[in-house]
């Protein structure tokens, strides 16, 4: 039976009050959605001004590896709910504060810790729940990881770190030589460097989907399993660039694809959105990731469905009714920072806005680096085609910039001026 929850005020004796341990891009928005409800939000992340931050109620930066710290911030702020939306957190406090009651991990802090890296999760699907995945092994030094590729996996090869995220620290491996390389490459791109990685054997698939998978409550108060549209997309080493929904595909594979995410999302438990990679080559489905949270690749989710993946999340996690139909075929398309500084300033706004059913999210990052991830363009169109070339379109037209932030200015003031126009 769902939790059932009383709705209150927030910063008062009876507000609900929810932890999110991260708070980028997709934490800000499950915050937003939280607050429609009158929930009081708690943000934490690892740096300062992160887009969380500055939308909840509270906010504190710490070390979320650091098991003390993170659990004696939770006995502080006391949370009803604590929503986990990065891998790097120490699920031991986790495992310990839902053990002892003292609040709710969402989906499970089992699903928290097995999911906080790739073998954990890969073990689950792969040799617990017997599912089709990929070739793959585990290799903690570059000898180990040149004689799994050797004696089976075989060229070409993917690598990368156990823990890391939006695609960080990803390479294909196409000859021996490459290996070293990749091998250091995953370490720098590891959130928490444990010099250990998968390398697994390269799928020839026709294309790769995110099913957004939700366990919420059904009018009985039972928990149910929700399907969203097949969200397909494009990665570029691992980082999504561009995402659309529906994805086309036929009817057995999306059979399959739903048998899949239902199946591993039933193991995990809980309540909540996930996020489940899959391979499609006709047919034939592979899994290949679980993300017990929203996923970035589930932004266009915000012009596509009626209700979006940050609203599917809250509601479910507040034990309320979701609705997963679709509104009208969009997409989205990634705007990178391009340069290297702090507080940069955008251009082409609204020329990016002219483009036809387009909008926009600037995700309010403090820091700027090449390919960070800064914004992304939404777009909706009589098909994911026009969609996905409006989206493009929109987010070609947003230029990062250094020097804008000079031209708001009053002469003598460190201020921008309100209003001010670039």
């Amino acid at each position: 039976m769902a939790e059932q929850y009383i709705f209150g005020t927030p910063l008062s004796h009876t507000a609900i009050r929810v932890m999110l341990l991260g708070s980028g891009e997709l934490g800000k928005e499950v915050i937003i959605a939280l607050q429609r409800f009158g929930v009081e939000t708690i943000a934490v992340d690892r740096y300062p001004d992160a887009p969380g931050h500055q939308v909840a109620h509270r906010a504190h930066v710490i070390d979320m590896t650091d098991g003390e710290a993170l659990h004696g911030l939770i006995m502080r702020e006391r949370p009803h709910i604590i929503v986990p939306e990065i891998e790097a957190i120490n699920t031991g406090a986790l495992i310990e504060v839902e053990r002892a009651g003292l609040a709710r991990v969402i989906p499970t802090a089992r699903a928290a810790h097995l999911t906080m890296n790739r073998e954990g999760i890969r073990r689950l699907a792969a040799e617990t729940l017997g599912l089709l995945t990929s070739p793959y092994a585990f290799a903690s030094s570059l000898e180990e990881l040149r004689q799994a590729v050797e004696k089976g996996i075989g060229y070409p090869c993917l690598v990368k770190p156990v823990m890391s995220s939006s695609g960080k620290g990803q390479s294909k491996v196409d000859n021996p030589e490459a290996l070293e390389a990749a091998w250091h490459y995953a370490g720098r791109g590891s959130r928490v460097d444990q010099g250990r990685v998968i390398v697994e054997g390269f799928i020839p698939f026709d294309y790769e989907i995110t099913q957004l998978t939700v366990r919420a409550a059904n009018p009985a108060g039972q928990a149910e399993t929700y399907f969203c549209e097949p969200i397909g997309h494009i990665q570029v080493n691992g980082d999504y660039v561009e995402s659309w929904q529906p994805q086309p595909m036929p009817p057995l594979a999306l059979e399959r694809a739903r048998h899949i995410a239902e199946k591993v999302t039933a193991d995990l438990g809980g309540r909540g959105v996930f996020g489940v990679e899959l391979f499609i080559k006709g047919n034939d489905v592979w899994f290949s990731e679980v993300s017990p949270r929203p996923h970035d690749t589930g932004m266009v989710t915000m012009c596509s469905q009626v209700q979006s993946q940050f609203e599917l999340h809250a509601r479910a996690i507040l034990g309320l009714s979701v609705d997963t139909g679709l509104r009208a075929p969009g997409a989205s398309a990634v705007i990178y920072g391009t340069l290297e500084d702090r507080a940069i300033a955008f251009r082409g706004v609204d020329d990016a806005l002219r483009v036809p059913q387009s909008d926009l999210r600037l995700f309010g990052k403090p820091e700027s680096f090449v390919r960070r991830r800064m914004g992304v363009a939404l777009a909706n169109g009589a098909d994911t085609t026009q969609a996905r070339a409006r989206a493009k379109l929109a987010a070609s037209r947003v230029v990062p910039i250094k020097e804008a932030l000079l031209e708001n200015e009053t002469p003598g003031k460190h201020e921008p001026e309100l209003g001010g126009l670039v």
